[in-house]
């Protein structure tokens, strides 16, 4: 819009602009929303595993400093990404809001920062792995929206606000505002509209639809060992056995789950081997599969916390799969590559050990891998870390060395082989809970994955450590339950555990946090015995 005349100058100071501020950061925000809506339904249809949001939600996760996606997880833990999201959607409603307010007194230049929610889509875009044309105009279309929009409306909103007083002399911004509210209304019903639409496409897209709904499991041809009738120790309130999968923690880079089709997927073997092999989901799912229970955890994980899960895993062991493309000497890592980008560095000597179930997994506990869970096929490795094992979405193992190849927690400063530690946890009582003084049972968990537990003490105060009751494991790659009866005297009372691996090896009593490869200390709680 060009300059205004005398009679709208004259207008314009009756009306002082700054009282549309609030008029024109609405049409700022809803503009920028909905740039965004557009960008994520246009994805949904052309681009489902990558769409403006998540290609910036991934670039933010990848040069966020380790130190800061280490707080996330440790203060909102599996709502990490949630709150991701939120501070996403904070600020692009600051940017909204702030384009609005320059478009009402610079014309155009609030629309060109609106259009940043297209280039600030495309720049993140292009540091995707699974970045092509079509992901791109997405992010372009939702700058365009953004911009064309919030022109229009702010336009509208000077053009009223400005317009002559009707020859009557009814307040003409009083009449005209109805206008441009009623535009506003519509704009806001059809983003509305939008979202719905959009929400049915992405949740559509994205839920490993007909293919996982369809799909029947074959059956292992060695079946997981049955749970032992001993080895829950029958306490109220303790973690079970096996975790159902809707309770499994997620933690991974993705904040949009890819969604992968099973027949067009496939597993490349490249690098340090004298024959690449690939194989597809069909041939997969022909070979001779294994079913193990195995209990997994995230190095983020701190003392005492739920960031793991024990699960009934049917796959194929790596190893086959391996054998076939014939290593190199000298080899040392495999970098597993997911449809999404993350990497993750595997030592090839654990993944070659006959006596270490680490799989190609398709299935969770009777049913096909969850799409959060990375559906189609994922990685696990008993006695690892997720962060150099887990990998999920799984399309590439290059046979390489740590020293010629990073992973991506390798890239952050994490270590680069990530055993788990002997580590356990009481679950019931409950951290502050209130009991009745007297004997007061305690139970919980403790895990060395590929070790085994041989013990678990607690102890009350600065007393003696007694020896718990412990449950026959399920296998040594899963955790154990325990039970510990105690005394305690009216008062408050803090209760420790620790744990002794197969090994005979003792469980780290000096506190460390989880960077750079997992927390040590003995978890303790605080319990409150009345009379």
């Amino acid at each position: 819009m060009g300059a205004i005349g005398p009679r709208q100058a004259e207008l314009a100071q009756s009306h002082p602009l700054r009282h549309l501020n609030w008029w024109a950061s609405a049409a700022g925000v809803l503009s920028a929303v909905a740039g965004v809506l557009t960008g994520e339904l246009l994805a949904g249809v052309a681009s489902p595993s990558l769409s403006p949001v998540s290609a910036v939600a991934g670039a933010v996760v990848d040069f966020a400093p380790p130190a800061a996606k280490e707080w996330a997880i440790q203060t909102f833990g599996t709502g990490d990404k949630a709150f991701l999201v939120t501070a996403i959607a904070v600020v692009l409603v600051a940017l909204g809001a702030a384009a609005g307010l320059l478009e009402l007194r610079r014309p155009g230049f609030g629309a060109a920062l609106a259009a940043l929610i297209g280039v600030v889509g495309v720049v993140a875009v292009a540091t995707r792995s699974l970045v092509s044309a079509l992901a791109v105009a997405c992010a372009i279309a939702a700058g365009i929206v953004a911009a064309a929009m919030i022109h229009w409306l702010v336009r509208r909103l000077r053009t009223d606000a400005l317009e002559p007083p009707p020859a009557d002399g009814a307040a003409g911004w009083g009449l005209s505002r109805r206008r441009f509210v009623r535009a506003l209304a519509g704009s806001a019903a059809v983003v509305a509209l939008g979202a719905v639409v959009t929400a049915v496409v992405r949740g559509t897209s994205l839920a490993a639809s007909a293919a996982r709904e369809a799909l029947r499991l074959p059956s292992p041809a060695s079946s997981a060992p049955p749970i032992p009738p001993d080895a829950a120790v029958g306490v109220d309130g303790i973690t079970p056995l096996v975790t159902p999968n809707r309770d499994f923690y997620r933690i991974d880079t993705a904040l949009v789950v890819p969604s992968v089709d099973p027949g067009g997927w496939k597993l490349d073997v490249t690098g340090l081997v004298d024959e690449p092999v690939s194989i597809t989901w069909q041939e997969l799912v022909s070979q001779p599969l294994i079913e193990r229970h195995v209990t997994i955890a995230c190095v983020s994980n701190t003392v005492g916390g739920n960031l793991i899960g024990n699960a009934r895993w049917l796959g194929w062991p790596v190893r086959e799969l391996l054998a076939r493309a014939r290593p190199r000497a000298g080899a040392d890592m495999v970098l597993s590559r997911s449809v999404d980008g993350f990497t993750a560095g595997t030592p090839l000597e654990i993944l070659m050990d006959p006596s270490v179930d680490a799989m190609l997994a398709i299935g969770m506990n009777g049913e096909p891998l969850p799409a959060e869970h990375g559906f189609p096929v994922r990685m696990i490795v008993p006695g690892l870390y997720g962060f150099v094992s887990a990998t999920k979405w799984i399309t590439e193992l290059k046979v390489t060395t740590f020293a010629a190849d990073k992973a991506y927690w390798s890239t952050r400063g994490w270590s680069d082989h990530g055993p788990i530690k002997t580590a356990s946890r009481i679950d019931a009582p409950r951290d502050g809970a209130r009991v009745t003084a007297g004997t007061v049972t305690l139970g919980g968990v403790a895990w060395a994955q590929h070790r085994g537990i041989s013990r678990v003490e607690v102890k009350v105060d600065n007393g003696d450590w007694l020896p718990a009751r412990l449950g026959t494991g399920i296998s040594r790659d899963t955790w154990y339950q325990w039970s510990a009866t105690v005394q305690l005297s009216p008062g408050r009372h803090v209760a420790t555990v620790r744990a002794m691996d197969g090994t005979g090896a003792l469980q780290a009593e000096q506190v460390a946090p989880p960077p750079p490869d997992g927390a040590t200390g003995y978890h303790s709680i605080t319990i409150e015995a009345g009379a």
